[in-house]
């Protein structure tokens, strides 16, 4: 599989001022969610959650994942192999960390930071891709009924 490239997807559909953000989240889902940070592995709610169910962008409710494509990758973050739908993410180019280039993962809908993505790393699934994705940019929600 192809690693995603720079995404050339429409404008975000929720769009909100930093203050408008800032009454909507706590500080420190704002600083992942609006300004890149990242959170502590091994810390998050949803790293070794088995919960059947969709994960939703904490910023907007928009599903970005299911539990059908998380796995445990033993990284500190949950991992997923593909988003819910190919249009629920975004990628943009990250040299962030020291030059290295990595794909950095957004909500489609609201552009909020959510992870990362890499390839070619050995895990046994259909895409061969991680989604590495901080537990406080999601909100999981159970399947209906349950």
């Amino acid at each position: 599989h192809k690693r995603p490239s720079q995404d050339d997807s429409p404008p975000p559909s929720v769009v909100r001022t930093p203050e408008e953000w800032r009454r909507l989240l706590t500080p420190f889902e704002y600083r992942v969610l609006r300004e890149g940070a990242t959170e502590p592995p091994f810390t998050g709610a949803y790293e070794k959650s088995r919960e059947p169910g969709a994960y939703a962008c904490r910023a907007c409710g928009a599903i970005l994942f299911t539990s059908e494509e998380k796995f445990d990758s033993h990284c500190g973050w949950p991992s997923f192999f593909a988003p819910a739908a190919g249009d629920r993410v975004r990628y943009l180019r990250d040299t962030s960390l020291f030059g290295q280039a990595r794909t950095e993962v957004r909500c489609a809908a609201c552009d909020s930071h959510l992870g990362h993505v890499f390839e070619g790393e050995g895990y046994p699934t259909p895409t061969d891709l991680r989604y590495c994705i901080n537990s406080i940019c999601l909100v999981h929600q159970p399947p209906p009924g349950a």
